[in-house]
C-alpha cells in the first residue's frame, strides 16, 4: 500500500453525482422477505452472528481515537477496504464488490449520501401483499413487475454509503470474490465504522 500515492489521490478527486433514490417502505409491519441479493446474510439490519466467515478474518478497526480528515481506498484486486483517518490507517477489511456482469467502475469520487436504514430501489423481492409470501426472491425491479395484489420490496442495504451514482458500500455478505451487483458489500460491524466515521465529501478512491 503506498500511501503517498493514495493520498495525491485522495487530493485529486471529484465529486460524484448524487442521484435521488429512497428507501422503499413495507406496506405493513411483517418482517421483510429474504432476497438473494444478500445471500446467505438475510435483508434485515440485524446482521446474523455465529462463526467467522474465512472471508471476514482479515479485517480490523482501530480508528476511533484518531482524528482528522477520511478517506476510503477501495482496491479491487485485492477485495478489500482501507479507511484513513488524518492521513493513518484506521482499518481494513475485505470487501465484495460487483462481479463479472455488474462492474464496480474504478475512479475518484466522494461519499454523497449517508443511510444508516436503506433499501434498493432496483433488487429485492416480489412478495404477496396479502400473505406476504415471496414469488420472486431475485427481483430486478427494471425488468421483474409486481402482479396483481403483489409488491416489489428493496433489498435492505444497512449503513449504506453512495458514492457513485447507484453505487455505494453497505452491510452485506461475503463469498470471498467479487460478486454484488456493483455495490461494495462490508462485513456488518465494519460497515458501521465506516458509515460513522464518514462524512458527505468523504473521498473514496475506487482501482
Amino acid at each position: 500500500m503506498n500511501l503517498r500515492r493514495f493520498l495525491i489521490l485522495v487530493v485529486a478527486a471529484t465529486a460524484a453525482a448524487l442521484v435521488s433514490c429512497g428507501p422503499i417502505p413495507l406496506g405493513n409491519n411483517r418482517e421483510e422477505p429474504r432476497s438473494r441479493y444478500l445471500a446467505g446474510v438475510g435483508v434485515t439490519s440485524t446482521l446474523p452472528t455465529g462463526p467467522v466467515n474465512p472471508a471476514e478474518s482479515s479485517k480490523f478497526w482501530d480508528g476511533d481515537s484518531l482524528i482528522g480528515p477520511t478517506a476510503i481506498h477501495i482496491v479491487r484486486s485485492e477485495q478489500k477496504a482501507y479507511f484513513y483517518k488524518g492521513g493513518q490507517l484506521a482499518g481494513v477489511t475485505p470487501v465484495s464488490t460487483g462481479n463479472s456482469k455488474y462492474t464496480t467502475n474504478p475512479g475518484a469520487f466522494k461519499v454523497s449520501q449517508k443511510a444508516a436504514d436503506y433499501s434498493s430501489r432496483t433488487y429485492g423481492t416480489i412478495v404477496d401483499i396479502a400473505t406476504g409470501t415471496v414469488i420472486n426472491d431475485d427481483a430486478d425491479s427494471r425488468k421483474d413487475k409486481p402482479g396483481p395484489g403483489q409488491q416489489f420490496v428493496g433489498s435492505s442495504m444497512p449503513h449504506f454509503l453512495r458514492f457513485n451514482h447507484g453505487v455505494g458500500m453497505h452491510a452485506g455478505h461475503l463469498p470471498g470474490y467479487a460478486a454484488s451487483h456493483g455495490c461494495v458489500r462490508l462485513p456488518a460491524d465494519i460497515a458501521k465504522k465506516f458509515f460513522e466515521n464518514s462524512e458527505i465529501g468523504t473521498p473514496v478512491i475506487v482501482e
